[in-house]
């Protein structure tokens, strides 16, 4: 489907550039010869082309971001590991990029800070660039895009339809062209919402598997930071970069929890609710595309099961008529007090009015979320994913105008009790109305199933197939050529320099490994940094009696030949041994011959060579 300019299609200042920059396009655009420069250059061309569309708060200065891509290939000339070379990204700005105004969409409320938030900060040093901040609903509270003082974004496809939000800037951003793709936050839907209405891709993770330092929260004990793009490869590819435990990140979470498998089973069971229970407001277009997404899925190997969704849609219910809400005014209390008349006044409608519970009816409230959950447990015990409407339809800006709080309430009604219940999830395209609007489908599982419904939605887009975001890129079915959510090969736990973002890394991305998950090991292992190795090398070696806490690890998947390649490379006195899991399970790993320890210095109590080696480098610094 093409677009009028105007609309958001980008058009080619630069032959060097492709049109879509989703990550498979640009790293073939950078094999060919074009360099991070010309993309920076292309990019905010088409950021000056499309004008006034309300997408960004705060754009960085076009020559410090060449810049940054200028020093990116001396970076990789050194030997770095990219992953993310040279792929532009925006932030919503609710998480703070260090030197730009972090301002949630309230003026009055905007403070500098000094630093990147951690998934930020992650992204950076794998060779992502960041172009800007993006425009939200205020304090990321709504999913219809409107509630900021900087404008409301539209659909890439019709101006007069909303964005959806509250993450509206980041994926009008992704949709336009203009990034590879975009962070945003999603406590109730603000990261699938805006998806279904731009054709994108929208990865909710899990809860905790994505730092949220450096988020200004919403409601903290549900908050994630989500993540816009034109394909679920590229959240993937994402993904392996921003997925770590951070231990200064009190709600972050170890992915330990072993994988599902049903990603790329060839036959599995996906959950759709009753049809008596399916709520579409009358749009009968939106009933047509979820009934298509059922048939494809089922073509896919999917067997359907028909399950009773009343107890998540009253899980649903509960996040605006309790303690929730109360959590989003806690957020923010000081300021809305001093400063009640800085607030949206349909943001100020609802936070304000949090103040009506207590904490009787907050306790009330924890306890009925036990016995929902209680009640949606067996549901897991029948399926292996649940497909849903990511929205039940979508509306025009006079419409929300009219009806604010109603219509967003409505749009709420499949993503409201996702965090609630401790689930991931990806929204992706499910195709487009007879009006030419897009809506979009999510497939959601238990915490830490992320791999699968992403390596699910994969398979689901391809079967759709049709355009990139709002661009007239076609999407590649045959994406990603080697699938890095399969299931085939070798888990092989690393411990140091072989971490993503770490000098070895590209011994394993060279080979084709994919990044599995961020975990910790069992109880029982020490950690040294080991004497006179280049580059720094951690010796891994497990005590019995010792009840020491785990130690960060992360688990790639590898082929069989490429395995025995690499532990071929793997120098004395490390070799490859047998590991425990924190969740009891057994991969491959790095361990660490006795006789190695001569020299070495432990080092467990920092939990993890990112943590030492971060360590040192401050360390350093200070003597500088």
């Amino acid at each position: 489907m093409s677009l009028k300019r105007p609309a958001g299609v980008p058009f080619l200042m630069s032959a060097s550039v492709p049109q879509s920059l989703d990550l498979a396009s640009l790293a073939a655009a950078y094999a060919a010869g074009a360099t991070p420069v010309q993309l920076v250059r292309e990019v905010y061309a088409r950021i000056r082309a499309r004008g006034a569309d309300h997408v960004w708060i705060t754009l960085r200065p076009e020559e410090d971001v060449l810049a940054e891509a200028a020093a990116l290939a001396a970076r990789r000339s050194a030997g770095e590991d990219l992953p993310l070379y040279g792929a532009p990204f925006a932030v919503k700005d609710n998480l703070d990029v260090a030197g730009l105004p972090t301002t949630a969409a309230c003026p009055a409320f905007a403070y500098t800070p000094e630093a990147d938030a951690e998934v930020v900060r992650r992204l950076r040093a794998a060779g992502a660039l960041v172009i800007g901040k993006t425009n939200l609903d205020q304090f990321a509270t709504g999913l219809v895009g409107v509630r900021s003082p900087y404008g409301a974004p539209s659909s890439v496809f019709n101006p007069d339809y909303i964005s959806g939000g509250s993450s509206s800037g980041s994926a009008v951003a992704v949709a336009a062209g203009l990034v590879s793709f975009a962070l945003g936050t999603d406590t109730a839907g603000s990261g699938r919402v805006p998806a279904a209405f731009n054709n994108l891709v929208g990865w909710k993770p899990t809860k905790g598997l994505l730092s949220t330092r450096g988020l200004v929260p919403a409601c903290r004990s549900l908050d994630c930071v989500s993540v816009f793009s034109l394909t679920c490869a590229d959240s993937a590819a994402v993904a392996a970069v921003v997925s770590a435990f951070d231990p200064a990140d009190p709600y972050s979470r170890n992915g330990d929890a072993s994988r599902a498998g049903f990603g790329g089973a060839p036959v599995f069971r996906f959950g759709v609710p009753r049809p008596g229970q399916l709520e579409f407001f009358g749009d009968t277009e939106a009933a047509r595309l979820f009934a298509e997404s059922v048939a494809r899925l089922t073509t896919l190997g999917g067997v359907p099961v028909e399950i009773d969704f009343a107890p998540f849609r009253e899980t649903a219910d509960l996040l605006y008529s309790g303690p929730w809400v109360a959590e989003r005014l806690a957020a923010i209390t000081p300021f809305a007090q001093e400063q009640p008349d800085a607030l949206h006044p349909v943001t100020a409608r609802i936070i304000t009015a949090a103040s009506r519970f207590s904490a009787v009816d907050a306790f009330r409230a924890f306890y009925r979320l036990e016995e929902l959950r209680r009640a949606v447990a067996p549901v897991w015990q029948k399926i292996d994913v649940l497909l849903l409407p990511t929205t039940p339809t979508i509306y025009r800006h006079a419409e929300v105008a009219a009806e604010p709080v109603l219509l967003n309430t409505r749009l709420g009604t499949y993503t409201n009790f996702v965090n609630l219940l401790d689930l991931c999830g990806v929204a992706v395209p499910a195709g487009f109305r007879a009006d030419g609007l897009p809506l979009g489908v999510t497939l959601l599982a238990p915490a830490f199933a992320d791999a699968d419904v992403l390596r699910l939605g994969a398979r689901l887009h391809a079967a759709l197939g049709g355009k990139l975001g709002g661009t007239a890129t076609p999407l590649d079915p045959a994406l990603p050529p080697a699938d890095p959510m399969s299931g085939d090969g070798i888990e092989l736990a690393v411990v140091g320099a072989h971490l993503s973002g770490q000098p070895l890394n590209s011994q394993l991305t060279a080979r084709g490994a994919t990044f599995v998950r961020a975990t910790h090991t069992a109880n029982g292992y020490r950690l040294y940094a080991l004497a006179n190795t280049t580059p720094a090398k951690p010796g891994l070696v497990r005590e019995p009696g010792f009840t020491g806490p785990g130690i960060e690890v992360e688990v790639w998947r590898i082929s069989s030949e490429a395995f025995g390649e690499f532990t071929a490379e793997v120098p004395p006195p490390l070799a490859i041994g047998n590991l425990v899991l924190a969740d009891g399970s057994n991969v491959k790993g790095f361990v660490c011959e006795p006789c190695g320890l001569k020299g070495a210095v432990e080092i467990t109590h920092f939990g993890g060579w990112r943590a030492y080696v971060e360590a040192q480098r401050a360390v350093a610094s200070a003597r500088r």
